[in-house]
């Protein structure tokens, strides 16, 4: 696998976008970091919990393929740092009110922030990128920094109750001066892949659909463990709430370094044998995480996290490469949607576990990443999409497909 390229023209718009990912995935990470805090000051049973889950996730599940389409047939940057707020501005003010229903509702307008800057940003990262998967792991990478930084900053400012909340809108206005200077950068000469063309090559709908449906299943593991990990780490270390954070704070730094593993393996093998494996060390890791007490929970989290998060940008590029001709679309859904779709499962796990225990609430959740591990046995290596040249006078910015 190579480096991140040398060219500072094209490696300062890559670092600035993945750090404006990292400061927009911080606000998906901290619905599930928000969650023990509204059990304990507002007393809410595990189901309406997994609601907060589900109206972030909800509307971004709806929105993200319409915002896909938008920027396959309109470049949209603008939708980057409008995007960073939103998505900070609905968890800031989540914390203010009493009333559960408008808490609902910040929680789906900050999904809507979410679901808004995906797709965009996946276009532009590959367009800044060359269409490398290393770059592209990157970029994923800040998003899983964000992640892991969340339960960190939410506990740090919900100690002090949930009124400090708007304290947490700083992340967004940081997220969208970064996205600025990323637009800036991109536009300077050099780091559009000046005379590339439009992407060529046939969609590959029927692999793509076998992706998603994987994604589906990562994504469902992923959001049902991390709604309720923090509860059940305490439940199974005996420990407060530094304990669910530790574990917390394990599964999403986990990520952070499974993703750049994942990029350096598929250096070595191709994408999908990669993406097999790690599926299957999911269903031994999930297990674990479940049935396993004490201490040696953090390592079971630690395996978990490398085990949903090695696949994570792998399938991104995968997803481009299959519909080359929608690379906006596929990043809205492998990068977004499938992501979002996770937290419509949350209720259901929410009221298993009010109905008889979090343990077996979550059992199911280690079928998951073997089915996606099945679906995963069809996927071809796809080979990457080629450059044509573009038309003169093209008044849209060319998406390079560039290395894979």
């Amino acid at each position: 696998m190579k480096d991140v390229p040398r060219n500072p023209s094209r490696t300062a718009p890559v670092l600035l976008l993945s750090l404006s990912h990292g400061c927009v995935d911080l606000y998906q990470g901290a619905v599930a970091a928000l969650v023990p805090f509204f059990v304990a000051e507002r007393a809410y049973t595990y189901a309406a919990a997994s609601g907060l889950v589900l109206a972030a996730s909800l509307l971004s599940s709806v929105a993200q393929p319409l915002f896909g389409a938008l920027t396959d047939r309109w470049p949209l940057p603008w939708l980057l740092p409008v995007s960073s707020l939103l998505g900070g501005v609905g968890i800031a003010l989540s914390g203010l009110s009493g009333s559960y229903a408008l808490t609902l509702a910040l929680m789906a307008v900050s999904g809507l922030g979410v679901a808004a800057y995906h797709p965009e940003s996946a276009r532009v990262a590959r367009l800044v990128s060359r269409g490398r998967h290393t770059s592209m792991g990157w970029f994923s990478f800040g998003g899983n920094l964000g992640f892991a930084a969340a339960p960190l900053l939410v506990a740090g400012v919900a100690v002090g109750g949930l009124r400090l909340t708007p304290l947490l809108v700083l992340p967004a206005l940081a997220g969208s001066v970064l996205c600025l200077m990323v637009l800036r950068a991109k536009a300077a000469p050099g780091t559009g892949a000046p005379g590339a063309g439009r992407l060529a090559g046939d969609d590959d709908r029927r692999s793509f659909v076998k992706l998603s449906l994987a994604v589906v299943c990562r994504s469902v593991t992923f959001v049902g463990i991390s709604t309720f990990l923090s509860l059940y780490a305490q439940q199974r270390t005996g420990g407060g709430t530094t304990a669910g954070t530790a574990a917390l704070f394990t599964l999403y730094l986990g990520g952070a370094a499974g993703t750049v593993l994942g990029g350096r393996l598929a250096g070595r093998w191709d994408r999908v044998t990669v993406v097999r494996w790690s599926y299957l060390l999911t269903v031994v890791a999930v297990a674990g995480l479940v049935f396993v007490p004490g201490p040696a929970l953090y390592v079971c989290v630690a395996l978990t996290s490398a085990g949903l998060y090695v696949p994570f940008s792998l399938q991104v590029t995968l997803g481009q490469d299959y519909l080359p001709s929608r690379v906006g679309t596929a990043g809205g859904v492998t990068l977004g949607l499938t992501v979002s779709v996770g937290g419509l499962a949350g209720p259901l796990i929410g009221a298993v576990a009010d109905a008889t225990s979090l343990r077996t609430a979550l059992t199911p959740l280690i079928a998951l990443p073997a089915l996606a591990w099945l679906v995963c046995r069809t996927l071809p290596e796809p080979a990457g999409p080629r450059h044509v040249p573009a038309a003169p006078h093209t008044r849209r910015t060319p998406t390079p497909a560039g290395e894979v």
